[in-house]
């Protein structure tokens, strides 16, 4: 099982720093993130080190979303919440801070102050059109 010695998220999957796991398996971890946007922020982790979700097997990358949904779930029974955010960033200008693939599980309710920093734009559609080709160009590539 392919692992980086200096990475976090490494150690903790091999139950060398401890923390609340809240679901396991033999591909994927989850456990509560320790600076929690809200109650109940949940990581789930592929045993092996991927840097990226570009970087993982199709397999391991199904067993994290399986998890994934499956702790969204539980969060949502478990806090009553009303919702629940699902994100999972690639690149450190995308907001990955541990160069680890995880998922961030965020249980919400209306009112609990989350907001959004993204500013939506409104899409040209003959530009969408012209961008879908192109990335559909890139599908297959490598």
């Amino acid at each position: 099982m392919p692992s980086d010695p200096d990475c976090i998220f490494c150690k903790i999957a091999a139950g060398h720093v401890p923390v609340a796991r809240i679901a396991e398996s033999p591909q994927a971890l989850a456990f509560l993130d320790v600076g929690p946007i809200a109650t109940g922020h949940a990581l789930i982790i592929p045993r092996e080190h991927y840097e990226t979700l570009m970087d993982m097997p199709e397999d391991r990358l199904a067993a994290v979303y399986a998890m994934a949904a499956h702790v969204a779930s539980a969060l949502t029974r478990a806090l009553g919440a009303e919702g629940v955010n699902v994100l999972q960033n690639n690149g450190r200008c995308a907001g990955q801070v541990v160069p680890h693939m995880h998922v961030h599980v965020i249980p919400r309710s209306a009112g609990d102050g989350i907001k959004w920093p993204w500013p939506a734009t409104k899409a040209d559609p003959d530009a969408l059109e012209t961008l879908a080709r192109r990335i559909v160009s890139r599908l297959d590539a490598p």
